[in-house]
């Protein structure tokens, strides 16, 4: 009978009990057991020898390959636990079985080996199987009690260092997973970066999707935002069956591709021949029966649908979380190449149409995509108003804004936008206190803001691009870039509307240089003959004077004569001062604060009108003429005149300084003059300036009403305009190049 030496095996079991708890992710379960063996042969001496196999509880047996022994002195070949033997006995009823208490019959390969007595030790973790433990002796006798307490001791901690050995390896295999499908999810993205076209980018994804999930086949469909159908654009098989190549509407009962565009959510379907997907799968291959299938959206921003991601396969089960998890990190990556293949086309389509739409279609187009693109419901354009320094006015909106709706930049969101250079956001419009009228936000319902700036080449703010939504929500950096892009191209449409101004100003002045040009020859013809036939009438009347002095002596002819010589004498007079209108004049600097007060002295001013100008004495000279210059402002207050008739009212003129929207290096003097009165009627706006149009013809303007102001302002190198949002003409006039002031100071102290 074996004798314990207890000091020695206690040692044992600490030291046992001491390296398994070593054991880390680092240790396989091969060395956890043949640790686990050698420890219990080293517990009962010589000629005692040690079995483990592991359990596998999900099938219910044994794992055949699992087997470590220790203490065999010939290996035993074809030694496998039976269905009925001492192992599956000792597991189901979670103790242990010992040969000569049982009655059951020994492995024949044991007694061919010398075995005479067997113990057999389930090893349980939380009352779960995890293996069996033998313990064989070559002598043909009991364990003693002393042998099973300490087997009894040892067992409990070798199942836990089993247990832990094979969630080590399974974490070490899961991440081992990872770390595969991270190097291709990273060779996936290098290649799906270097595609030139979407189409070819989606095939790529749908290629490594298939490696990654073990897939046979797949198909990404992206939705047709104009009539809600799924369209098919890269699968494999490359010829898909009749029935998958169609377009799938999103609303449709009958396709899974329709259920998760609808409901925005991946789904995992472990068997495709069970209800309810039996009756909604569409068969990918033409010829071949899918069992399982995987299928994800493509979302873009703030949640919009962009399409739908899925893989096949013919096995039952073949996809779990993991593969859903690979699966989604490429639709985010085919959603962004989507993205940014709509945003290049976007862009292309409107650089296309610079030239051929106006400054507002183009507007309206930018408004549209950021719409579309950011899936927000309404984007709005401000822009600075240039009468009025430190407001904003809407330029374009998809929304219901008033027109001329302003905003101050100071202390505002889209003042914030502007003062900054950079994207301005809003996670809660109705409380953020930078909006200063929430009534424009209430009525549209709005929560969330970007904005972004727009500015010219030199970087003066123009306006603010802002995307608004009726839900709260995040912008990415990509969508704040996004609407950056577009903002640009917004404010190249500002610039394209001053340059196209300026052109048509340009072409403005060209023609009425020409048409001054063609009516001077007239003019001084024309005069020339009047010279001839109407100045020699003076001539005519003193001569039959001379030759009948009886006329002089009729009162009646006297008069007669006298008044054909004070008429041709004035029309003489009229005819030179008509002419001189259409004579070239000297441009130079001229002060618009003198030509004002000159253009005071000359009308005469209603006792009920109020006449205030302000800031004149603080602008440069301008390139003028200055009588034509006065005679300008004499025209545009008489016509104020006009407009406020008999009742009282107020001509405010006031001036400033503002710089060229093309050249920042130029500067022009902008002068604008309002009254009081009831403005210009819509109808009318676009017909003042024509040579037809005149309200009320006067011998002082000519006849011609505001043509002939706008041709002056021309010849001058400027421009005039009715303003937008009030009751005013704003002219711009050149400031005068330093050579001209300065050769005007000279001659005026010779």
């Amino acid at each position: 009978m074996s004798t314990v030496n207890w000091p020695a095996a206690l040692d044992l079991l600490r030291d046992a009990g001491a390296r398994i708890n070593r054991l880390g992710p680092d240790t396989s379960l091969t060395e956890a057991l043949h640790l686990i063996a050698e420890t219990v042969v080293r517990l009962i001496g010589p000629g005692a020898a040690a079995v483990i196999y592991t359990y596998d509880a999900t099938r219910g047996v044994f794992d055949s390959g699992s087997r470590v022994a220790a203490g065999e002195a010939v290996p035993l070949a074809g030694d496998r636990p039976r269905p009925d033997g001492v192992g599956a006995r000792a597991l189901h009823s979670r103790a242990r079985v010992l040969s000569y208490e049982s009655g059951l019959p020994f492995h024949p390969l044991k007694y061919q080996a010398g075995i005479r007595t067997s113990a057999c030790y389930p090893l349980l973790v939380l009352d779960q199987p995890v293996g069996a433990l033998y313990v064989d002796l070559r002598e043909d006798r009991r364990f003693t009690d002393d042998e099973l307490r300490l087997l009894d001791t040892f067992v409990p901690i070798s199942a836990v260092a089993i247990y832990n050995s094979r969630q080590f390896e399974g974490i070490n295999r899961q991440l081992q997973r990872k770390i595969v499908e991270l190097e291709r999810l990273q060779r996936a993205s290098a290649l799906i970066s270097s595609r030139p076209s979407l189409n070819d980018t989606l095939q790529e994804i749908l290629y490594s999707a298939l490696q990654l999930t073990h897939a046979e086949h797949g198909s990404f469909r992206l939705l047709e935002k104009a009539t809600s159908q799924l369209v098919l654009r890269a699968s494999n098989p490359a010829e898909p069956s009749d029935e998958a190549a169609r377009a799938i509407r999103v609303d449709e009962p009958t396709s899974v591709m329709a259920w998760v565009a609808r409901q925005r959510r991946p789904v995992l379907i472990h068997d495709l021949r069970q209800p309810p997907w039996a009756d909604l799968y569409v068969r990918l291959h033409p010829a071949r029966e899918m069992r399982s299938e995987l299928a994800v959206p493509l979302l873009g921003p703030g949640g919009g649908l962009e399409g739908v991601l899925n893989v096949e396969s013919p096995r039952v089960a073949a996809f779990d979380v993991g593969h859903q998890q690979v699966l989604e990190a490429l639709a985010a990556q085919a959603s962004n190449a989507i993205q940014e293949a709509q945003l290049l086309a976007a862009l292309e389509a409107i650089t296309g149409q610079l030239i051929s739409r106006s400054p507002t279609e183009l507007l309206g187009l930018l408004i549209q995509e950021a719409c579309d693109l950011l899936n927000v419901p309404h984007s709005v354009v401000w822009e600075a108003v240039p009468d009025a320094p430190g407001w904003l006015r809407a330029r374009a909106a998809n929304a219901a804004v008033p027109a001329e709706y302003r905003v101050a930049v100071d202390g505002s969101l889209l003042g914030e936008a502007i003062r900054t250079g950079r994207p301005a956001y809003s996670a809660d419009l109705r409380t953020d206190p930078r909006i200063r009228n929430r009534k424009l936000v209430h009525s549209r319902r709005w929560v969330s803001a970007l904005i972004v700036p727009l500015v010219n080449r030199a970087g003066a703010a123009l306006g603010a691009f802002g995307a608004y939504t009726t839900e709260a929500r995040a912008f990415s950096d990509w969508e704040t870039r996004l609407l950056a892009a577009l903002a640009n191209h917004a404010a190249v449409a500002f610039q394209q509307a001053e340059a196209l101004a300026q052109v048509k100003q340009a072409q403005e002045r060209q023609a009425v240089a020409e048409t001054f040009a063609v009516l001077g020859d007239v003019a001084a013809n024309l005069l020339h003959r009047v010279n001839n036939l109407v100045g020699v009438i003076p001539q005519l009347t003193e001569g039959l004077r001379e030759k009948h002095p009886s006329v002089q002596t009729d009162p009646a002819a006297a008069k007669k004569l006298a008044d054909i010589e004070a008429s041709a004498r004035a029309a003489m007079a009229a005819a030179r001062e008509t002419v001189s209108f259409l004579r070239p004049f000297q441009l130079g600097p001229v002060s618009v604060k003198r030509c004002f007060q000159a253009a005071l002295a000359q009308v005469t001013q209603p006792a009920a009108i109020k006449i205030t100008a302000s800031s004149l004495g603080r602008l440069p000279p301008v390139r003028a003429g200055e009588e034509q210059l006065r005679w300008v402002l004499v025209n545009l207050l008489e016509n104020a005149f006009d407009a406020l008739g008999d009742q009282p009212g107020q001509i405010r003129l006031r001036g400033r300084l503002v710089a060229d929207a093309l050249d920042a290096r130029r500067r022009w003097v902008e002068l604008i003059l309002a009254d009081s009165g009831p403005g210009v009627p819509p109808e009318l706006r676009e017909r003042i300036f024509d040579a037809s149009f005149s309200t009320k013809n006067s011998g002082r303007k000519l006849g011609f009403g505001l043509w002939w102001v706008k041709s002056w302002v021309q010849r001058f190198g400027g421009s005039i305009a009715l303003a937008q949002a009030e009751n005013a003409f704003v002219i711009r006039l050149p400031v005068a190049e330093a050579a001209d002031q300065e050769a005007a100071a000279a001659g005026s102290r010779g």
